[in-house]
């Protein structure tokens, strides 16, 4: 409120970065070794093992780009002097080599950080994919047995080619957040943590505080968590994550409307 709608796309430049970084890395993985990008229809465990490695190097060699880009969605822009697009991707090779970016004595190792970063990676990929496959088996089972009526056969036709896809990816990403939500709290918490990072106070909402949490690794961050605040601890900030796909639904149910409305008009 403080600081203009401008403050809620904080850091949204460096997120698109880190997702390009994943991208890339996983093609160049991919094609430098045996480590298949897409898994074939005969599939067996050997190409699940490799696939599922891919994806854990992937998230592993851009993890401080990542660490990089959780600083600047959460850090106060009263002490940023106009930061740059690629200021990301400066940090992350700086947190690498150990050099630039000022740190304290409570920064975790990259090591450290390697396991939780890898498993919420691989776990969430592993959820959203059976559930996406789950979702879309159930919706064109369901086509197929309401038959549309010849009279909107072209309008359903097309609605059943796009929107089961889009909410079987809806779907997918819902459980996977969820059930990862108390995994990424703990996560960000190691991210952050040494970082010097200062966040707003958003309950007061006009001063600053540091971030001076001094966990040891994954396993102190959840017994200290669990100790200090509860299992509730583990889903704060959820509240966003429930205002975030109420407005994905919205937006899917106003698409499949407005789809609909010229779809019919054009027939």
């Amino acid at each position: 409120k403080t600081q203009g709608p401008r403050a809620l796309w904080k850091g949204m430049g460096s997120t698109f970065i880190v997702q390009g970084i994943t991208l890339g890395t996983e093609g160049i993985i991919s094609e430098f070794t045996p480590l298949p990008r897409e898994l074939s229809h005969k599939w067996n465990l050997k190409q699940i093992g490799g696939h599922l490695l891919l994806k854990g190097l992937t998230h592993v060699i851009a993890m401080p780009f990542y660490s990089a880009s959780l600083i600047e969605t959460v850090q106060s822009e009263i002490i940023r002097d106009n930061p740059g697009i690629l200021d990301c991707v400066k940090e992350g090779i700086g947190r690498v080599v150990g050099m630039g970016v000022p740190h304290s004595k409570r920064l975790l190792p990259l090591m450290v950080l390697t396991f939780p970063t890898a498993l919420h990676g691989v776990l969430h990929y592993v959820i959203s994919s059976i559930v996406q496959k789950l979702v879309l088996f159930v919706l064109k089972r369901e086509n197929t047995q309401n038959l549309p009526s010849e009279s909107s056969t072209s309008v359903q036709s097309m609605l059943d080619a796009y929107f089961p896809e889009l909410i079987a990816s809806f779907a997918a990403s819902l459980c996977a957040d969820v059930m990862l939500y108390p995994l990424e709290t703990v996560l960000h918490r190691l991210h952050i943590q040494g970082t010097r990072t200062i966040i707003d106070n958003t309950d007061l909402g006009y001063e600053v505080l540091p971030i001076n949490t001094q966990y040891e690794g994954m396993r102190d961050c959840v017994n200290t968590i669990k100790r200090e605040e509860g299992m509730l601890g583990f889903y704060k900030g959820f509240g966003a994550v429930v205002v975030q796909y109420t407005l994905h639904v919205a937006v899917l149910q106003l698409t499949k409307i407005i789809y609909s409305t010229l779809l019919q008009n054009v027939s």
